[in-house]
């Protein structure tokens, strides 16, 4: 039987980042050219209304890439199945006879909407952050024109200078506390999603076709993962047998987490693996 590669979204992923790296470095040179002697307010609209355009321009580019790029996940999760359950002999027959049934294209559809509202949020949160910061440092510099003496003057042109970086830098702060670079979250977003729309399609394929048993892969995960490789899991929640769901085993934090690599083919009778 012709063996599925592993979905990689290195290349995908990797040009979005690109997209949110040269953006940010734009917005950094926008601040860095900020007259801290002479900024007012006329001066702060201009520079927000420049930063604007570059996360406008942004948020175009993230939108298109993942109108392009989530289908291809979820087109590869269904040639996962086919090849899998033998309907095609080899990849590229698959391929060929690719068509998204009517729970693929819901789920794409979503799927699609989800990324780009995670992503539209980091813009949202870079926008927020550097307008605050921007009328912050606004009323700074009357302090720093009102301040006798180079140092002093150094030291609050230092701080506001600093102030503003660090409204871009920090994208964005999730559940657990944790802060992200823009472009490192971008990237752990999209390549999460693109993942689980692949998972998804390999199960609405293989269910559609009276599939309800899948086994895990196995890679030699060093982490949590390494527990689950080679196990089968039930595809819906109603299929017999004390197998766990790709939900229940979600939940358990250890397999299928952000960035994790690991998918599931689809097997037809559970009854025909070793007992290995």
């Amino acid at each position: 039987m012709a063996k599925v590669p592993a979905p990689n979204y290195d290349y995908q992923t990797n040009q979005l980042a690109g997209y949110y790296r040269i953006a940010i470095k734009d917005i950094l040179a926008e601040l860095d050219r900020v007259d801290i002697s002479d900024f007012r307010r006329a001066n702060a609209l201009a520079t927000l209304q420049s930063i604007s355009g570059i996360l406008s321009d942004l948020d175009t580019k993230s939108a298109r890439w993942v109108s392009e790029n989530v289908p291809i996940a979820a087109n590869e999760g269904v040639i996962n199945t086919l090849v899998s359950l033998k309907v095609a002999e080899t990849v590229e027959q698959a391929a060929l006879i690719v068509k998204f049934n009517e729970l693929n294209e819901a789920m794409v559809a979503a799927a699609i909407a989800d990324t780009q509202a995670d992503l539209l949020a980091v813009t949202q949160n870079v926008d927020r952050k550097t307008k605050a910061a921007v009328r912050r440092a606004v009323s700074d510099s009357i302090k720093y024109n009102m301040t006798s003496g180079t140092n002093g003057r150094r030291t609050i042109r230092d701080d506001i200078k600093k102030r503003l970086k660090e409204s871009v830098v920090t994208g964005i702060v999730d559940a657990k506390g944790r802060r992200w670079k823009p472009e490192v979250y971008a990237d752990m977003v999209t390549r999460t999603k693109m993942m689980q729309t692949y998972r998804e399609a390999t199960t609405n394929e293989a269910v559609d076709r009276g599939v309800l048993y899948a086994q895990i892969s196995s890679h030699g995960a060093k982490d949590a993962c390494r527990g689950h490789e080679g196990e089968i899991i039930k595809l819906t929640l109603e299929a017999p047998g004390d197998f766990k769901t790709y939900e229940e085993l979600q939940a358990t934090g250890e397999i299928f987490h952000p960035r994790c690599k690991h998918v599931y083919s689809p097997i037809r009778d559970v009854g025909l693996l070793s007992e290995r």
